[in-house]
């Protein structure tokens, strides 16, 4: 897949790239600030007015003028306003790092890439600032509540071969979580469910029908209250590990997902949901070799 052009004078910022926007190939504007306007609801004419102003907005020439006319089919470059962002007060551990891969422990509260009201305080976002890796890209990701390894591809032309480890279910994963012990509860076991997301909505349910997700749950020790449990998926769908111990009757501890979502303050680094990717083991698609990595994090139980 060929990466999309940028305008080599319009670098990253905070370590993001700049958003680009493709204008229509036919249109009633007469200038590009008439479209931005129309194109863009969320942002007001009169930033629209400042960012043409300072010279913020590219085409692949430089910077454009307030009053640069509209050109079909062409591209424009500008960065995005930032939200406020409560800075996560934890750091990025480096597990491994070669030319090819980068693998660090990401912390819980910390997203693994920009999204939402996460952009600069991301995984991703602060690797590539604080490493001056700036092609930097995430072979997977975790969801900000989990902590442990991820694999970020360093050498960006290698990107798609070890995306694809992920995709063809190719890598070795094993979680940790901490739960309530159920001494009725038999133990090893499989569980399999249907998983669906729905876009908007923030947490995923079991629905009937055939499953999509696979999950082997161990009980590795246990202090008659509270249980370590070690996870192995066989399939990745969002939320699977949550919603496979929560169906079993011993969610995972401090999860504020399931099986009531509640509303926590993104200021809130208390009482993180105790899971934990701990390994990642796979062949190496470039060199061949073996390749294992475990996290250096623990969670109490």
């Amino acid at each position: 897949m060929r990466r999309k052009q940028r305008p080599a004078a319009l670098a990253q910022r905070h370590g993001l790239d700049p958003a680009r926007l493709r204008l229509p190939d036919e249109g009633h504007w007469t200038t590009l600030r008439d479209h931005l306007v129309d194109r863009l609801p969320r942002v007001e004419p009169a930033r629209i007015d400042e960012l043409l102003a300072q010279g913020a907005i590219h085409d692949l020439h430089g910077p454009l003028a307030p009053d640069t006319p509209f050109a079909p089919g062409t591209s424009v470059w500008f960065h995005r306003d930032l939200p406020n962002e409560v800075p996560v007060p934890f750091d990025i551990s480096v597990v491994h790092r070669d030319d090819a891969i980068l693998v660090v422990d990401k912390p819980h509260f910390l997203a693994t890439i920009p999204r939402g009201s996460h952009i600069v305080e991301t995984a991703l976002v602060r690797l590539r600032r604080d490493l001056d890796l700036p092609t930097l890209s995430p072979a997977h990701r975790l969801d900000r509540g989990t902590a442990g390894l991820v694999l970020f591809v360093v050498d960006p032309t290698l990107r798609g071969r070890y995306q694809n480890l992920f995709r063809d279910r190719g890598v070795h994963k094993e979680y940790e979580a901490i739960a309530r012990y159920d001494p009725g509860l038999d133990l090893p076991r499989t569980v399999t469910s249907r998983i669906v997301k729905i876009k908007g909505v923030i947490t995923a349910q079991e629905v009937p029908g055939e499953p999509n997700a696979e999950t082997r749950i161990e009980l590795v020790e246990h202090d008659g209250q509270w249980g370590r449990y070690r996870l192995l998926p066989t399939t990745g769908r969002t939320h699977q590990l949550r919603l496979h111990l929560s169906s079993l009757g011993i969610p995972i501890r401090d999860d504020d997902f399931y099986p009531v979502l509640t509303e926590k303050p993104l200021d809130d680094f208390t009482n993180p949901l105790r899971l934990l990717a701990k390994v990642l083991a796979f062949t190496d698609p470039v060199t061949g070799e073996h390749r294992r990595f475990t996290s250096g994090l623990r969670l109490d139980l």
